[in-house]
C-alpha cells in the first residue's frame, strides 16, 4: 500500500448521454470525445446500434468496433479490453442499454433461467457489477449512451394540441447514474439538461447543445483548470447559489482561489438573498 498526493490529472470522466431516439446521443457524444482528446483516432465507438455510428464519419477518423448479439456483459467487457488495448482515449459505449435490455442482456438472461426469481437475481446481478466496474477502471475516458423510455405529452402549438415526444427514465439498472461524474440529459430539441455534475462545470437551470469546446471544458477540468478562461472561472464563481456551493468550489478549484473579488462579491450576494428570505418569511408570519 503506498499513499499518494491526490492528483486531478490522472482522472478519467465518466459521462451518461441519456435521451430517447432522435435526440442526438451518438452525435453529441461524439462531439464531446473529440472535444476531450482532440485526436478523432484515439477515439473509439463501442456500437451496439446496428453500426449507425458510421452515419457520422463525415466528422473524422473515429474507430467503431460492431457488438452484435448477445449483449452480455462479459461482451461489453472485451469491447472495452479491445478499445484499451489499442490505445483508445476515449471509449464511446452506444448504447449501454442493450446490456440491461437487449437480446442476450441482463433481463433476458433472468427471463430465461429456471426456478425462484429473486434468487436467480443474486446470480446475474454480479454479472453486471462486473461491467459497471470496467467502466469505473477504466484508464479511458468512457461516455456511455443511453436510451430513455418514450412517452407523448399535449402541448399547445399555434392554437393547437399536438403530440410531444419526451424521454422518461433511461433503459439501465436502477442507481446506474450515481456512478457517473456527470449525466446529461438530451431531448428532442438536442438540448441538454445536466442533472448531475460533480465537476461543477455546468449550469444544471441553462439547457444547451454539445460541441467540441464542452469537451474541452471537461478535459481542463480534468488538467486541474489549465487553460480555463476568466470569464469561465467567474461564471463558475456565480453560479454558486450557497455558501457550502461556494466553500465546495474554492476547496476543491485551485484555479478559483486567485479571484478573491469574486468570491467575496458572490459571498455577500448569497448572503443579502438569504437575509431577504428570512425577511420575507417574517413577513408572512406576521
Amino acid at each position: 500500500m503506498e499513499l499518494k498526493k491526490s492528483n486531478r490529472n490522472q482522472a478519467r470522466i465518466r459521462v451518461a448521454m441519456q435521451g430517447p431516439s432522435g435526440s442526438g446521443k451518438s452525435y453529441s457524444s461524439l462531439l464531446l470525445a473529440y472535444g476531450i482528446c482532440q485526436d478523432w483516432k484515439r477515439i473509439a465507438v463501442i456500437d451496439s446500434e446496428s453500426q449507425s455510428a458510421h452515419l457520422y464519419s463525415h466528422l473524422g477518423e473515429y474507430n467503431v468496433l460492431n457488438l452484435s448479439a448477445p449483449f452480455t456483459p462479459e461482451r461489453y467487457i472485451e469491447a472495452i479490453n479491445t478499445c484499451e488495448n489499442a490505445g483508445m482515449e476515449v471509449i464511446i459505449i452506444d448504447s449501454l442499454s442493450h446490456c440491461w435490455d437487449g437480446d442476450g442482456g441482463i433481463l433476458d438472461i433472468h427471463a430465461q433461467m429456471a426456478g425462484n426469481s429473486f434468487t436467480n437475481w443474486s446470480k446475474v446481478t454480479p454479472r453486471h457489477n462486473a461491467l459497471v466496474q470496467k467502466i469505473l477502471s477504466s484508464g479511458s475516458h468512457i461516455i456511455a449512451t443511453i436510451r430513455s423510455k418514450q412517452d407523448y405529452v399535449i402541448t399547445e402549438k399555434n392554437g393547437k394540441s399536438v403530440p410531444e415526444k419526451v424521454g422518461m427514465k433511461g433503459i439501465q439498472k436502477d442507481g446506474l447514474e450515481y456512478d457517473y461524474t456527470i449525466v446529461f440529459e438530451l431531448d428532442i430539441y438536442n438540448l441538454i439538461n445536466c442533472t448531475k455534475d460533480r465537476t461543477r462545470l455546468f449550469n444544471s437551470r441553462i439547457p444547451f447543445k454539445i460541441d467540441e469546446s464542452v469537451g474541452k471544458k471537461i478535459k481542463n477540468w480534468c488538467k486541474d483548470g489549465e487553460g480555463y478562461k476568466d470569464n469561465e472561472i467567474i461564471e463558475m464563481i456565480n453560479a454558486c447559489k450557497t455558501f457550502d456551493e461556494l466553500n465546495e468550489l474554492h476547496k476543491n478549484q485551485p484555479y478559483v482561489r486567485k479571484f478573491t473579488t469574486y468570491l467575496n462579491n458572490r459571498a455577500a450576494v448569497i448572503k443579502g438573498e438569504a437575509r431577504d428570505y428570512r425577511a420575507s418569511l417574517n413577513g408572512q408570519a406576521v
